[in-house]
């Protein structure tokens, strides 16, 4: 820190960065974590029906609150991480946790009085699961969300703290810390949902689901070998207080009168702060009512307010004010994620009825594995995006990144409307093939359809490309949009909306299938897809995906960029320079 010119010595101990001896430890606690949660999750649906017997719905109903409750929890875990304990014992505590609910649905496949007995060939032979088989299985997926609540929301931001951001070193390790991340999330999913998927369906459903738990505590133990190395960041308390006391302060001053003069209201910059300055908006004036000073309003020596819970400042304001802006927009994603999840649910069981054979042979596709089909449309279409279509788009419209973010997820939106349509094709046709060429019967299902399982390519292709766009877009959205404090809190929102989606998804599914059994076009969602209509199903999310477009067209054209409104910025004179000794 410097002062009048001279170096002045602080109290803060000089922090030891090892961004790159760190990084085995991360890196192979991160590929293995997900080697082994998703190894589990990517085929839990079939071990739903096929193993515990469960109907396709109540399975689909399941795995749909599973993941919302999983997506969920990352806002409780991101709060006590960043209130309580830090990142480091919170990931510590995740991972253990993490192996304990992989252990326990691997023991259900592992011990045969924690499973339902075998059936016969005919679905009147099959035994459902016992309360206390449940119950034993439930509490596998209760410590999964636990430690995904943990994990989820720190794992990133753990990883860059171990380099330091204010060397060009350090950011350029942080970049590449950002790449290998996403590149062994695609490793791990690849793996998952091919090797792992095929020994669950094809070998045994106990070795298959023993090695994730195993992968998951060598994960544990890569995290733990490194622990001497890590920069471990302390708890600094939660930005949401900022937030809560804004709320308050400006319903306590409804009565009051804004000032004519903007610059009357309060404006402080804390000198520790990391976030940019932010210019007044004109959006939700009602919370300028926050920086109102009243004669009772006491200001400290230093500049800053007595009692935050009394007086807010402009700059906590305009934070706040950048959450609220980006709230619309974070629903119109929900609408979308409904696409992604089908997905992941009703294409497996379109699978199960489909022709799996490659070719003549007597190889079959795990239905499970399919989702590899939508992560290598999204790993392929990143770099053809970033290297030929940006820097093409960008000599057109003079934009960094040839598009603005919410033009990126207003794409991935509308692929994802083609995406419902073209599944709705592709059903179709499945299902008038099963009905007319028939080629054999599954267990506890009707007939199999004679067309082709690679006909569900393009579908799960064109998921993976809208999720490119609007997912990805929806990362760097909040990352960019978030105050610098809020990050974390970001990253939460992003799940919480996959969290949401599964939830209605779920919902959807349950609504469709009780008012359409009694329908004259018959249920849409039976338990054999042949007898339903799914098609129609798909029709209906498309027409969802359509109106949802239109939402955010509109909350975009509505929406003003953090820091971008043509607005000035406040003068705040010392207050602006003090702070930019202590930003990095």
């Amino acid at each position: 820190m410097e002062r009048n010119g001279e170096a002045v010595k602080t109290d803060e101990p000089e922090i030891n960065y090892r961004g790159i001896r760190a990084m085995p430890f991360i890196i192979g606690n991160e590929t293995f974590e997900k080697l082994g949660a998703i190894g589990t999750l990517a085929n839990l649906l079939v071990y739903l029906t096929s193993v515990f017997h469960m109907k396709s719905i109540a399975a689909t109903t399941l795995i749909n609150v599973f993941n919302g409750t999983t997506n969920f929890a990352t806002l409780l875990g991101a709060f006590l991480s960043d209130t309580y304990f830090g990142r480091y014992k919170t990931l510590g505590v995740a991972t253990v946790v993490s192996f304990l609910g992989l252990l326990v649905i691997a023991l259900t496949a592992v011990i045969p009085k924690l499973h339902p007995p075998h059936c016969g060939g005919e679905e009147t032979s099959c035994i459902g699961p016992t309360a206390w088989q449940m119950a034993f299985l439930l509490s596998g997926f209760g410590f999964l969300v636990i430690g995904a609540g943990g994990v989820r929301p720190c794992n990133l931001a753990f990883g860059a703290d171990q380099f330091n951001p204010k060397t060009e070193s350090g950011k350029r390790g942080i970049d590449s810390f950002f790449n290998w991340y996403f590149f062994t999330l695609t490793f791990a999913v690849m793996v998952s949902t091919t090797v792992i998927v095929y020994v669950q369906t094809e070998i045994s459903w106990a070795l298959g689901l023993s090695i994730p738990a195993a992968l998951m505590l060598i994960s544990g133990l890569l995290f733990f070998m490194g622990s001497r190395i890590y920069v471990k960041v302390k708890a600094t308390g939660s930005p949401l207080t900022s937030v809560a006391q804004v709320f308050v302060v400006a319903i306590k001053k409804r009565q009051l009168k804004l000032p004519q003069q903007p610059l009357s209201l309060f404006n402080y910059i804390p000198p520790e702060s990391i976030n940019s300055k932010l210019p007044k908006t004109d959006q939700f004036r009602f919370l300028d009512k926050a920086a109102i000073i009243n004669p009772e309003d006491k200001i400290n020596p230093d500049g800053s307010a007595a009692n935050p819970w009394k007086l807010c400042s402009m700059q906590q304001v305009e934070e706040v004010k950048c959450l609220m802006r980006v709230i619309p927009i974070w629903a119109a994603a929900i609408i979308y994620y409904i696409v992604i999840v089908q997905q992941q649910t009703f294409v497996v069981f379109q699978a199960l009825q489909s022709n799996r054979h490659l070719g003549n042979t007597s190889f079959k596709i795990p239905a499970g594995s399919y989702i590899v089909f939508l992560m290598l449309g999204l790993t392929v279409w990143i770099p053809v995006y970033d290297r030929i279509i940006v820097p093409f788009l960008r000599k057109i419209t003079g934009k960094q990144g040839g598009i603005t973010i919410l033009q990126r997820m207003g794409t991935g939106i509308f692929v994802s409307i083609i995406t419902m349509l073209v599944s709705a094709f592709v059903e179709e046709r499945r299902r008038s093939l099963a009905l007319s060429k028939p080629i054999g019967i599954e267990n506890t299902r009707g007939d199999i359809s004679s067309m082709s399982g690679l006909w569900l390519i393009p579908q799960l292709t064109l998921a993976g490309l809208a999720e490119a766009f609007t997912s990805i877009g929806q990362v760097e959205f909040y990352y960019k949009q978030f105050p610098e404090n809020m990050r974390s809190i970001g990253g939460s929102l992003y799940y919480f909306g996959i969290a949401m989606a599964s939830y209605l998804s779920g919902f959807l599914v349950s609504v469709v299938h009780r008012m359409t059994t009694k329908a004259a076009t018959g249920n849409w969602l039976p338990e054999d897809l042949n007898e339903g209509r799914l098609d129609y199903f798909y029709y209906l999310i498309a027409g969802m995906g359509v109106i949802n477009l239109g939402y955010f067209l509109v909350c975009s054209k509505w929406y003003k960029y953090k820091g971008n409104d043509g607005a000035a910025p406040l003068e705040v004179g010392m207050e602006t320079k003090q702070r930019e000794k202590h930003v990095v």
